[in-house]
Order: structure tokens, then sequence, then C-alpha cells
């Protein structure tokens, strides 16, 4: 599902083209066109039907590998591309916690690509190098704590998820578990949210990440939902605010893509909705091209100081667009390049015009 979000969102890109594909070993030697069931709204873009499935592996004639592999695949074939000098941004968890890989969202730690200098040293990267994004519940509620933790502070988060099908990927969940059910566990999904926000939101000191100093708490369900993961969040600030306060503070939040004016940065990264019954994942999942998180239900509570509900796009801001994002930022920082020369084996080149 996000790799079909990675080739729909890419179709038409003012910046990057997609010139290879690759895939598991069922798919390869085929036609995108007859590998891929496409699930999405509209037709597969043209451009990718004839494109041939090629390993996951270098050589690929390309100039950055934009990963969507499954992790146990993941770790051994990112590693390969970035030691072969190919930029990768990864999708995957496999990497996402290491000390010298930055989990990046754009608004709120840009600065963390300072690591890459270091990781490159090192792994004995030469051109090469690897950034991860986060988990998808991970970044929609991240990007609803940001605001609060640069101009309040945080002490404690606790969280509740009702996730999308469409997260579980595609055949994904069985129907017969999922129809007039919730499930109340997802393999992995708890630890991630718990240690990948307080990464995001921490900082880099000269040796090494930094964590933030405050607690997560996370459960998460999987809903019978399509597209649009919610998060229900309660959170204790370091200094009192007022409910004004802290809405202004999420409703203006702007950061380093909104300035620099990325293709896929929304122009409101949070969006804070007033009525008693939004967020709602059919109404609210599409705001901002998919990019925007919306937050809503903001009210004080009787435990912590303030709880909320926010909600994103899963495959768009929680996967495929969010490490289209983070390659804007690469080029828009001078990280990106062309490569010197391309492998005239593959059968297909991908450039950043």
């Amino acid at each position: 599902m996000v790799g079909q979000r990675f080739v729909q969102m890419l179709e038409n890109h003012p910046e990057f083209e997609i010139t290879a594909l690759a895939a598991s070993d069922r798919s390869q030697g085929k036609s995108y066109g007859e590998a891929c069931t496409w699930r999405l709204i509209g037709d597969m873009p043209a451009f990718a039907k004839s494109m041939v499935v090629q390993p996951p592996q270098p050589p690929l004639g390309c100039d950055i590998v934009v990963s969507s592999l499954p992790s146990d695949v993941a770790r051994s074939s990112e590693e390969a591309f970035a030691r072969a000098g190919y930029p990768v941004i990864s999708n995957a968890s496999s990497f996402r916690m290491d000390a010298d890989v930055p989990l990046l969202i754009p608004e709120i730690n840009s600065d963390h690509l300072k690591v890459l200098e270091r990781q490159k040293s090192e792994r004995g990267f030469s051109t090469g190098y690897i950034v991860t994004n986060p988990n998808c519940s991970t970044i929609i509620m991240a990007l609803a704590l940001a605001p609060l933790h640069e101009k309040f502070g945080i002490e404690a988060v606790i969280a509740t998820t009702l996730q999308a099908v469409s997260g579980a990927g595609y055949p994904g969940v069985p129907s017969l578990d999922v129809v007039d059910n919730v499930l109340p566990f997802i393999d992995g999904e708890e630890p991630k949210m718990e240690s990948e926000t307080r990464k995001i939101l921490g900082r880099l000191g000269h040796t090494a990440f930094e964590n933030a100093p405050f607690a997560v708490s996370a459960q998460c369900h999987r809903v019978n939902v399509a597209d649009g993961h919610m998060v229900a969040v309660r959170v204790k600030l370091l200094k009192r605010a007022s409910i004004e306060e802290v809405r202004a503070a999420m409703a203006t939040y702007r950061s380093v893509p909104q300035e620099l004016k990325l293709h896929t940065a929304p122009e409101h990264p949070v969006l804070v909705r007033g009525e008693k019954d939004r967020p709602q994942p059919r109404m609210d999942r599409d705001a901002g091209g998919g990019m925007s998180v919306t937050v809503g239900r903001l009210f004080p509570d009787s435990v912590f100081d303030y709880r909320f509900v926010a909600l994103g796009h899963n495959t768009i801001r929680g996967a495929a667009g969010a490490a289209i994002l983070n390659a804007e930022l690469l080029k828009a920082r001078g990280l990106l390049h062309a490569r010197p020369s391309r492998e005239t084996a593959a059968p297909a080149e991908a450039r950043v015009r």
C-alpha cells in the first residue's frame, strides 16, 4: 500500500521521477502492471505499468532509493544501497533507533541531519547514507506534540490509537477478524510509539541523540476504517498554559518545510478544529493533501493537563508522503545529487530533477 502511494505521489513531481522499481522475489521480472494489484482510487499511473520490477539490491539505475520494504528485508537491502553510494530514505523500522541514523520529521527535527556525517564516517559510507521516517502513528502524534513541547515542555504523554486497516498493507487484516470488531493488538506498534517519539522530540548532542526527557505510554488498536489513524492523547505539561495558548501553539505551528516551501509540505502542519465531533477519518484524513494532522476535542483533562484527538492519513503523512517530504528537505539542503555515473545495465534510471 505504501509502495503504491509512492508511485501515485511521485507522478508529475517537480523534483523527482521514478525510474526503477524493485520488490520481492515473486514480483521480479514482471512488469509493475502485472505484479501490482492496484488498490488506490484512480488508475495506476501509466508510466509505471510497463516498468520491470527488479531485485531490491544495487545496482539500480537511480540517484536515490526510497524504500518501503518489509523490516526483515530492509536492513540488509538498505545498508547495501547506502554502502554502494545511494542515499536511502526509508519507511521501514530497521534503522530508526540506530544511534547514527536520523528519525526525521522535517517540521520537528531537521537539525538531526547533522548526524549523517558521523554515520558515513563510522559505517564507511562514501556518498550513501540512510534517513528514516517514523512509524505512521508516531508521526501523527509527534506533530501534534511538537508545538507543545517547544513552547511549554512536556512531562508525560498517554496515547491510545485507532488505526486503519491500510496500515497493515494488502491483503492485510482478514475481513472476518476486523469487521464488527476492534483488534487491541498490533505487533510492535506500542514500543515504536513510545521510543520513537522521544527520539524525534529529543536533541542531537555532540556525540549521540539525547531522548526527550518525558514518559510516553501507548496502547494501539486496529479498527475497521480504510485510511486514517486516530490518536487520543493526554499530555502533562512542564509549564502552566491556558487552553487558548495550547490551541494557538498548535494552530500557528510552522517550521522548516513551510519556510522552504517544499512541494509536499502542507501550509498548516497542524489544523485545530473546534467542532465537538471532529476529527473523523472520512472527513479529515485528506486535509492538506493528506499531509496535515487534524486536532480536535481539545479539553482540560482531570488527570493530566489537556487531552485531544489527532488524526492523520497513515499512508500519506504517515508513510509515503513523509518519505517524499524528507527527500525534498535533503535536496533543499544540498544533500541529494545526481550520481556521476549510472549503471547502464539497469532498465530504468531514477533522477533528481
